[in-house]
């Protein structure tokens, strides 16, 4: 690899930003594409394509044949609310090779001895943000069923642009859920971007089966997120 190119990397990586080494198998010549950067064409739409599946592969593009290395940012499940659809939920998405963050300032609910192979931070989201930001390659779920730990970590959610937002809560829990995030100064279509009531509508009833449903409706919106476009913003 090209040492400007693996220096672009490195950068890349500790910015959490997807990148993609693409290399024409004829000339051996090789361009590392980031993550909303411009590429013409058919090669375009393939690198588009391999960003969203994150898997490395051939393409043929006008009689020549590129392979698309992808290096995406570890995706992150950062769950507000140390509770029992937490406690199912987090060994799921480990096994989905997602990384996961469990906060919950409630340190009743919030120990080691239920939630014992996840990092756990007893402490307030919004205190816990500034110094561990969320971003596009982040899910936010807030599962508190409390309005002052849930509202802060859904709105840096917004802020963040992460690639999925769910809240737990009826709808009628949800109206006055966005009354409050109107009058914080967020717009309609980005409220409009939170799962809730949270998950995949399979009719779940158990904590299990919640946990089920909620993994399902990320891994969705991850494998369909929209990639940032070459302005900086979603395209």
């Amino acid at each position: 690899m090209d040492p400007a190119h693996l220096k672009a990397l490195n950068a890349a990586r500790r910015k959490r930003s997807a990148a993609m080494l693409v290399t024409d198998l004829a000339s051996g010549h090789d361009r590392l594409v980031l993550e909303g950067e411009e590429v013409d064409g058919p090669l375009g739409e393939a690198v588009a394509q391999h960003f969203l599946s994150g898997k490395a592969g051939t393409v043929q593009i006008n009689d020549r044949q590129h392979f698309l290395n992808v290096y995406l940012p570890p995706p992150r499940i950062v769950v507000i609310g140390a509770v029992h659809i937490s406690q199912v939920l987090v060994p799921m998405a480990q096994l989905a090779d997602f990384d996961v963050t469990i906060i919950d300032p409630r340190t009743a609910f919030a120990t080691p001895e239920r939630f014992a192979d996840v990092e756990l931070i007893a402490d307030w989201p919004q205190d816990v943000f500034p110094q561990r930001p969320l971003d596009r390659y982040s899910a936010l779920v807030a599962v508190t069923h409390d309005p002052k730990i849930d509202d802060p970590a859904i709105a840096a959610a917004l802020e963040a642009h992460c690639f999925y937002v769910g809240a737990l809560g009826s709808r009628k829990t949800h109206g006055k859920r966005v009354e409050r995030l109107l009058t914080a100064g967020f717009g309609p279509e980005q409220i409009g971007t939170i799962s809730a009531p949270i998950g995949l509508d399979i009719g779940a009833a158990s904590p299990a089966e919640i946990a089920v449903a909620v993994l399902a409706d990320i891994i969705r919106a991850f494998r369909r997120r929209t990639l940032v476009s070459s302005t900086g913003d979603a395209a």
